[in-house]
């Protein structure tokens, strides 16, 4: 029996059953293919013109008119090209988190669409001794280790919104793109309570902070945690995506910002450089999509055959043919990864293992080795954890995992 045979999957979209939200109907068809055929009843010339009322609201207020929280992806590109070019008379903010792992191609694409377009940038870097913390952490209590990413991506312009008063922001595609979280009948906005629902894991900066005690200053958490409520309606704000207003088709928006910015595709491990816009942001994006394959049984390659089966964009087989060849390999990033924060595979193998989705069961046997990418060389080495604060993460968390028989 194929992987692809081992998972119950949406008849439209081939989404596996271990997908985050996902649920079937009497036909097999998943509830976010239903979701999205919903986009086709929006009157979407009322809703760019709502768009037009909402930044008409908040325009000329102050130094700026709007925030773009900006990772230089094809999302956040797309969504600074348009507003800039629909509302040339504004003038935005962009804020960019930097996580840490920004690839050099991506860093050449945000010089080129930043000296298109004239922007201001914010740009911001965590101290990279507590990312690597962070990073253990969260992949020890929820076998994710992007909860300093996904948290400060989406609390830190929040911050920055509140000390420049600037009360509009801007981000790209709304959730339902891809999950069942939020229905297209509504406008999504980027609050506090999305946060909380699928951002932060269920782990809030204060939880981290119980979490890690003495060892770290609570201070160096401040990018992570979403201000208060009662701050961000001292300023009225507004949190939206761009793709509540427009609809979103992300093969045609690349096609854009590629022939009007020189926005440039990249190869990210285990993705075919036909799908080369998607997720080129961070150089471990790869490690990233191996441990969604050892816990739900399916990686990217799956996720872009979603969109392009509901576009028409491919066919079942074709879909089929293309998962089969792409998913299932390890990525050489993996090697960095465990490094950074002095593991063995072992020991991430029996951590991942505890995250598993239910039906799915990962055959460590079965996984192949994936290529290198052309800039693998030039990403950071070294600034490891100490291998003794490794343990004692690891006994906090997971203590039989120093012992077992798997990890020694």
């Amino acid at each position: 029996m194929s992987v692809l045979d081992s998972l119950q999957r949406c008849t439209l979209c081939l989404l596996p059953e271990t997908h985050e939200t996902i649920s079937f109907d009497s036909k097999g068809v998943c509830n976010i293919c239903r979701n999205q055929a919903k986009k086709s009843d929006i009157d979407w010339d009322i809703r760019q013109r709502e768009l037009d009322v909402l930044v008409s609201k908040y325009s000329g207020r102050g130094e700026y008119d709007y925030i773009v929280p900006f990772s230089g992806g094809k999302d956040s590109t797309y969504t600074l090209y348009y507003l800039m070019r629909r509302y040339p008379q504004l003038r935005p903010l962009v804020v960019r988190f930097n996580h840490g792992f920004l690839r050099p191609d991506l860093n050449d694409n945000c010089d080129r669409v930043f000296r298109s377009l004239g922007v201001d940038l914010h740009d911001y870097t965590p101290s990279w001794h507590i990312v690597r913390v962070l990073m253990l952490r969260s992949l020890l209590e929820k076998g994710d280790f992007c909860w300093h990413c996904h948290t400060g991506i989406f609390a830190y312009p929040m911050h920055v919104a509140i000390r420049e008063r600037i009360p509009l922001l801007f981000w790209g595609e709304p959730s339902s793109e891809y999950t069942a979280y939020y229905s297209y009948e509504s406008e999504e906005a980027v609050d506090e309570d999305r946060f909380n629902r699928f951002i932060n894991l269920g782990i809030s900066a204060s939880d981290m902070a119980l979490r890690l005690g003495d060892t770290v200053d609570p201070r160096l958490l401040n990018c992570f945690d979403y201000p208060p409520i009662e701050s961000l309606k001292a300023i009225n704000y507004s949190s939206v995506c761009l793709g509540s207003f427009i609809p979103w088709d992300v093969r045609r928006q690349v096609s854009i910002i590629q022939e009007d910015l020189g926005w440039r595709p990249s190869v990210v491990e285990n993705v075919p450089l036909e799908y080369g816009y998607e997720k080129i942001e961070c150089w471990l994006q790869g490690v990233r999509d191996y441990i969604k394959y050892i816990k739900r049984g399916y990686t990217r390659p799956s996720h872009l055959a979603a969109i392009d089966l509901r576009n028409g964009r491919l066919t079942l087989d074709e879909a089929r043919d293309f998962i089969s060849h792409y998913e299932g390999f390890r990525p050489p990033s993996l090697s960095l990864f465990l490094e950074y924060l002095s593991i063995s595979e072992d020991e991430f193998n029996h951590i991942i293992a505890q995250h598993v989705v239910s039906p799915w069961r990962p055959d460590f046997t079965a996984i192949r080795q994936g290529a290198k990418t052309h800039d693998f060389d030039s990403w950071s080495r070294g600034a490891s954890i100490p291998r003794s604060d490794a343990e004692q993460h690891i006994k906090d968390v997971m203590p039989q995992c120093l012992n077992c028989d798997s990890c020694s």
